[in-house]
């Protein structure tokens, strides 16, 4: 299953980004005579209410989305990632600061305090990677922290200390590499979470604006025609599906290995 979703997925990233080179219909040509027609040889997945072809748009606000969804997902990781391994490793004081700083950004509901940042901010591509990434490095950290403390009881990270060598030494040259695993889970998790979550503000008309388009604006798009043109809104909804599940698949695959892994070595 996983070798299936990961084939999918890098098959619907490559068509996304290459497609448009051969696809040459433009995304924001008019045409009145073509108003909501049905997906057709003309019109692989049908026009919209504008007469825009579809198949177009869901190209180009696939780009857009997928750069917002793994740029995002990339940065928090990194932040979480930075933050967990600092509080794992030096513990102390330091440890009960980040503590505090996570559970305080948990406080929120994650989807209500984008809504409060974006609600204030002109909503662009740039932004909503931001937003998004300061809104979602929690969970990576605290997996980070957790998995920091098990390796620096280590009786060899012990050692490591005890002879003094460098600590930047000891986080790179190994702690990174067991940490890895987690780094990896969490990020493609983060990705799809990235996506819905951009999505989702587009949809509410908080995120991507026209003349730009993602996804979740294009399925904000087709809402009002849903009823007699259920195209408009499927297959950017499809696409989101489609990604999100593949990702899914992949991240419970690399969990499982990497359980497999931990069990093997106790």
């Amino acid at each position: 299953m996983v070798k299936a979703a990961s084939y999918i997925l890098i098959s619907l990233i490559l068509l996304v980004f290459f497609m448009p080179f051969f696809y040459t219909v433009s995304p924001y040509e008019l045409n009145p005579q073509r108003i909501l027609e049905s997906p057709s040889l003309t019109h692989f997945f049908g026009t919209d209410r504008l007469g825009r072809d579809v198949l177009a748009r869901v190209l180009n606000g696939g780009q857009t989305s997928l750069i917002i969804g793994f740029l995002s997902a990339s940065i928090a990781s990194l932040i979480g990632l930075f933050v967990g391994i600092n509080a794992g490793f030096f513990k102390g004081n330091i440890d009960k600061t980040i503590t505090i700083l996570i559970d305080l950004f948990l406080t929120f509901p994650t989807f209500f305090l984008l809504l409060a940042l974006v609600s204030y901010i002109q909503a662009s591509a740039l932004v909503l990677i931001i937003v998004i990434s300061i809104t979602g490095w929690m969970g990576m950290a605290r997996l980070i922290r957790s998995e920091s403390f098990a390796i620096g009881n280590k009786p060899f990270i012990k050692i490591l200390k005890l002879a003094n060598v460098s600590k930047t030494k000891i986080i790179f040259k190994y702690f990174a590499p067991l940490l890895a695993p987690i780094f990896l889970i969490s990020f493609t998790f983060g990705v799809g979470g990235s996506i819905l979550a951009e999505s989702g503000l587009s949809f509410l008309g908080l995120g991507i604006n026209p003349p730009q388009m993602s996804w979740g604006s294009l399925l904000s798009d087709g809402k009002a025609v849903i009823d007699i043109a259920w195209w408009v809104s499927f297959f950017p909804g499809l696409m989101i599906f489609i990604v999100t599940f593949c990702l899914m698949q992949i991240s419970d695959f690399l969990q499982e290995k990497a359980n497999t892994k931990e069990i093997q070595q106790t």
